[in-house]
């Protein structure tokens, strides 16, 4: 049934609350920021056709407070909820609650969230669906029978917490005279991160390719997937580099990875958009790791070798309507690579950076994308991801993205906070990832601080710097810069 959406609240924040605001009004849909002290004059809120002041500064009296988050969109009228992606995206609560307040909520139902956000109930559905599978348990495992459960499956292993991702819950075990300890670990991680101990044991997997494949689903029966990405480029188990397609990849595997999905999906009964994520391995077997059951950071590099636009895809499934493209009209064209740049210091150990952002010049070449959620005189604050922005390039083939997203970070100017430009720079010129080689410990056997050519600024040259800027921006433009 159709149901036209016509004011939006975006519940979230920074670089994804201005793209997704950016689609609605294309689309001619009012929206709503929300927004904490912190925020009171981010972009995201300067943008919006309104706003709603949530309070508080940490995310648990703004952006993960539900019953602020449901009294704003009936405070402002707004008749559907957009969660972006983290915070409350994969809430399943967040999602029952805006639908019991009678508002849409631009994402899946809570029961497919349910089905597939718990790692170890989607395996389950991936199994009986015929999904490949990495050997593990088929269940989160109790004390009693998980050292039995991992002599079965043989080391090195993984634990990982079956309620959550981001690389939290999880530890890798070489040898048996670890495991016990290892499990407990992991289990007070667990509980710390997402509020469950359970944990899940997993063969370990020799250098693999993180690869996932966008899928999206309609009410009316409809599913697609939209390709792969390449998502091996990562730290902490957090990416910070992905493209599409991966790079070294058959159609015959593409095809197979895309199918599996589907199959996944419709048997969740699973609508709205979603990623199916997969490790590879080097004879391109593929096993299902876990369903993002939300838009992705990394969705720009499929927009840009298809030509679509997720958020509108979103938007318009939400409303009812048929998904736009049958399987068969949706095209891929060139290749794209997407950068995230953190406020993050990689020099020591990528810890998070904050300050005032005295220069920020992101970059402005042809075939370029920069999704941002800062501006020149905001701070940073600490409450949050350190996510500045992404920098996506699109090429007509994977060297020329390449050298593109390079010339692009080497022109985006950052002075107040450390950033993590340097490294990526470091990655694109490095010889395994222009040959496509890459894996998942690639920034732990390749990367070491040293070897970034250059030294940070120290604050009387970050000082003199901006103050040059300054005097150039006067000087040529006629106007003062923060």
């Amino acid at each position: 049934m159709s149901r036209p959406i016509r004011k939006l609240l975006v519940a979230n924040r920074g670089e994804i609350a201005c793209r997704i605001q950016r689609t609605a009004q294309r689309l001619g849909i009012r929206t709503v920021a929300v927004y904490s002290e912190a925020d009171r004059y981010a972009p995201h809120v300067e943008m919006a056709d309104e706003r709603y002041f949530l309070g508080g500064n940490v995310p648990a009296e703004s952006y993960l407070n539900i019953p602020k988050l449901i009294q704003a969109a009936q405070a402002t009228g707004a008749d559907a909820i957009h969660p972006g992606y983290g915070f409350l995206s994969e809430n399943p609560a967040f999602a029952r609650a805006v639908r019991e307040a009678g508002r849409i909520f631009v994402g899946p139902s809570p029961e497919a969230m349910e089905k597939l956000g718990n790692k170890v109930t989607a395996k389950t559905l991936a199994r009986e669906v015929g999904v490949p599978l990495v050997p593990g348990t088929a269940h989160a495992v109790q004390d009693g029978e998980a050292l039995q459960a991992a002599r079965q499956i043989g080391f090195p292993l993984l634990i990982k917490a079956a309620a959550g991702g981001g690389g939290k819950g999880m530890r890798k075990v070489l040898h048996e005279a670890d495991f016990l300890e290892a499990l407990a670990r992991a289990r007070s991680e667990a509980q710390a991160a997402f509020g469950d101990p359970s944990v899940f044991l997993e063969k370990y997997i020799e250098k693999p390719r993180h690869v996932e494949m966008q899928v999206f689903a309609d009410l009316h029966g409809n599913a697609v997937y939209l390709f792969e990405r390449e998502c091996s480029i990562q730290r902490r188990h957090q990416k910070v580099i992905e493209e599409a397609p991966a790079p070294h990849l058959s159609e015959k595997t593409r095809q197979a990875m895309g199918e599996a999905a589907l199959r996944l999906v419709r048997a969740a009964g699973y609508t709205q958009a979603g990623t199916v994520e997969f490790i590879v391995d080097g004879e391109e077997n593929f096993y299902f790791l876990e369903v993002n059951t939300r838009l992705q950071v990394e969705h720009p590099v499929t927009e840009s070798i298809t030509g679509l636009d997720l958020v509108e895809w979103q938007l318009r499934v939400a409303q009812g309507e048929p998904l736009p493209l049958p399987q068969e009209g949706i095209i891929r064209q060139g290749h794209a690579i997407e950068a995230r740049v953190y406020a993050e210091d990689p020099r020591a150990g990528f810890l998070p950076s904050t300050g005032l952002l005295k220069v920020y010049r992101p970059p402005n070449l042809p075939g370029v994308r920069v999704d941002n959620g800062y501006e020149e005189g905001q701070s940073v604050p600490l409450f949050y991801d350190p996510l500045l922005a992404k920098v996506i390039a699109w090429g007509p083939d994977r060297q020329s993205a390449i050298e593109r997203l390079d010339a692009a970070l080497a022109e985006f100017a950052i002075v107040g906070v450390e950033t993590t430009i340097d490294f990526i720079r470091f990655v694109l010129k490095h010889p395994t990832f222009r040959a496509g080689q890459t894996h998942t410990h690639f920034v732990e056997e390749h990367f070491r601080p040293e070897l970034l050519d250059a030294e940070p600024l120290t604050p009387e040259e970050e000082t003199a710097i901006h103050a040059l800027i300054t005097w150039i921006a006067h000087s040529w433009y006629g106007k003062e810069v923060l």
